[in-house]
């Protein structure tokens, strides 16, 4: 290609460069996975594979701007909007970035990129959200406590600092699991940014009851053809892990990533069986570190639910919305 051709090459690219029309914000373990899935499937929305990029929460970069096992980070603005230059002209374009409800910057840095974005959310009732939140970060990698009640209570040290996750890729802050149930918090952020018509908050129990209706609500939001056949489908299902540790080092051979000694790695590698790729270690991985959630403590979740109570109660009065009720708050003891 003569040096012509190459920048006549480089401007069209340039110009199919996209900013996303509308964010899934979060929370994650809330259906944003399955919500993402099946936008995908509607002819006039393109949401890129690279599921959550991160990009416009500044708490992730770095150290997320590391290759992650689902996806990696832009390094630039350029590189993050290439994300969306395979889209039609037509299609509305959008990502689902789980932390960004969580962030504190990401509701400013996506105005600041498009100030008339759609916003959607999707809120769970507390304390089952903070169990599957936990269940997903053992998963994850990102928390090494398997016992939900002392992970939850380790929140003080790790605020001063200590026992810190060593692979904590949403940084120290990212097990302060107190900090996801911010919700009217988290919803203001947005609104002081953006009107009430651009951004959409989903219930959980709304989504899970009757995910098709949900799903064309979201449609008629982001204003494509709402009568669009919908592709019904669970993703990110929430399971436990067997052994933390030997998770992790069964994660570390199926990717490359993870706490795990670069002598102990090399290891791992050689004795594996040649012809291992990365999908199907990561598939042998989850055969044999899966097992079903635990059983719930229910002592556990009514002391959370006693614990986050105010913060339904303001949810409620906030989204006009009687979530007391429909999430069991009014009868606590």
């Amino acid at each position: 290609m003569n040096t012509s051709a190459a920048e006549h090459a480089a401007d069209a690219l340039q110009q199919r460069k996209r900013v996303p029309d509308f964010f899934i914000v979060g929370h994650p373990k809330s259906g944003t996975t399955a919500l993402w899935a099946m936008l995908q499937s509607h002819p006039k929305i393109y949401m890129p594979e690279n599921k959550e990029p991160y990009f416009l929460a500044d708490e992730l970069r770095p150290p997320a701007a590391t290759p992650r096992t689902f996806g990696h980070t832009p390094a630039t603005l350029d590189e993050y909007m290439g994300l969306f230059a395979p889209a039609a002209p037509e299609q509305r374009t959008g990502e689902a970035s789980a932390p960004y409800l969580w962030s504190r910057t990401a509701a400013r840095r996506i105005a600041e990129l498009r100030p008339d974005a759609k916003i959607i959310a999707i809120l769970r009732e507390p304390a089952s959200f903070l169990r599957s939140l936990h269940l997903q970060f053992l998963q994850m990698y990102v928390e090494p406590e398997k016992d939900l009640r002392k992970a939850l209570a380790l929140e003080i040290a790790r605020r001063e600092g200590r026992q810190l996750p060593a692979y904590a890729v949403w940084g120290p802050r990212g097990t302060f699991y107190s900090e996801y149930i911010r919700y009217v918090e988290q919803l203001r952020r947005y609104r002081a940014h953006f009107p009430s018509e651009q951004v959409l908050v989903l219930i959980y129990d709304d989504y899970r009851d009757d995910n098709e209706a949900v799903v064309r609500s979201v449609y008629r939001f982001l204003e494509v053809d709402y009568a669009q056949p919908v592709q019904v489908q669970e993703a990110n299902p929430t399971v436990g892990i067997r052994s933390v540790r030997a998770y992790t080092l069964m994660h570390a051979l199926a990717s490359g990533e993870g706490p795990v000694p670069g002598a102990l790695l090399r290891t791992a590698r050689t004795l594996a069986p040649r012809g291992l790729t990365r999908q199907r270690a990561i598939a042998i991985r989850n055969r044999f570190m899966h097992s079903r959630p635990p059983q719930v403590d229910e002592q556990l979740m009514a002391e959370l639910r006693r614990r986050f109570a105010p913060e339904v109660h303001a949810l409620s009065e906030y989204l006009d919305r009687d979530l007391v009720s429909l999430w069991g708050y009014e009868s606590l003891g």
